[in-house]
């Protein structure tokens, strides 16, 4: 079968060569909506990360039998016109849960041990020159006995929980689907109660019509001076302008974030103007994308085209 991935840059330098043993294989590390049609005229097997794959798109490519998101979510993808198409769609779940739970805390840490601040007093000579052999202008509180709120109690949640109760945290968490709630190691609580009480508030629920824009700036308000907010989930899920103001009006003390409603930023958004930016913490969407992450979704992928070839012998 002829396989062609449409966006390969979005996994680096990741080795293909499971999939490649599939079929023949033709990688573009970018593909433009215009492109997509063009590129899958020939093709069986589409691999997409971000790539829409639309009506259009699946009407006009009549060999097309599988796609496989190199992801778990699949809101690029029309579900609905693929299974009237009988074409199957195949994501990949749990693949980088222990990355996305390792970034959480690492997000977490810098804002409560504000290690980079500590750095950065050592390397430009401060702390040379000062009189005692520690440094207690800046300062820093443990976790333990804090309380952790977490939004969705998925496998990441789960993750994140556990390490949470490590640390000496007391977790709660809500369920954004209502189906995760059965966590019975953990409290749950709703939405309210988890954000007027937690010291360290964490978001690893997808992005769907419960869940959009479901931290606004009254949501925000409703937090403790104190807390810290952190979004790996999606980032539609927080409205970042209510976020920014959120910040700069003190209503939360920082963010930690590694998701944005529109990946890359923009050169103007407000989270890079806004004066409250030694609050935050922000990555480029690297969550999910530690070495093994990435080495467990190519093999799942791989395999997912595998058990669809076995099935169509």
């Amino acid at each position: 079968m002829n396989i062609a991935f449409l966006d390969c840059s979005t996994v680096g330098s990741t080795s293909l060569k499971p999939i490649e043993i599939q079929g023949n294989l033709t990688c573009y590390p970018y593909t433009h909506e215009k492109e997509t049609i063009e590129r899958l005229q020939d093709i069986d097997i589409a691999i997409v990360n971000k790539t829409k794959i639309t009506k259009e798109v699946i009407d006009a490519c009549p060999r097309l039998k599988l796609i496989c998101v190199a992801a778990t979510g699949m809101n690029n993808i029309d579900l609905e016109y693929a299974a009237q198409k009988n074409i199957a769609v195949k994501n990949v779940a749990d693949y980088s849960t222990n990355s996305v739970a390792q970034v959480t805390f690492a997000l977490v840490l810098e804002l409560i041990n504000r290690i980079g601040c500590f750095d950065v007093y050592v390397k430009n000579g401060s702390y040379s020159n000062g009189t005692i052999f520690s440094y207690l202008e800046e300062e820093f509180t443990e976790l333990a006995g804090k309380r952790y709120g977490i939004i969705g109690m998925g496998n990441i949640g789960k993750k994140v929980a556990a390490i949470a109760i490590a640390f000496g945290c007391e977790v709660v968490y809500y369920s954004t689907s209502g189906k995760n709630s059965s966590a019975t190691a953990y409290k749950r609580v709703e939405l309210d109660e988890l954000l007027e009480t937690s010291d360290i508030v964490s978001i690893h629920a997808p992005l769907n019509d419960q869940t959009k824009k479901l931290i606004a700036l009254p949501r925000l308000q409703k937090m403790k001076s104190s807390a810290i907010l952190i979004n790996v989930g999606r980032g539609g899920i927080v409205n970042e302008e209510d976020l920014v103001t959120a910040l700069e009006q003190g209503y939360i003390a920082g963010c930690g974030l590694d998701v944005y409603k529109y990946e890359p930023i923009s050169a103007d958004h407000p989270f890079l103007k806004t004066s409250a930016k030694n609050k935050m913490v922000m990555l480029p969407h690297i969550g999910w994308a530690s070495v093994e992450a990435r080495e467990r979704l190519i093999a799942k992928i791989a395999e997912n085209i595998k058990v669809f070839k076995d099935a169509q012998k």
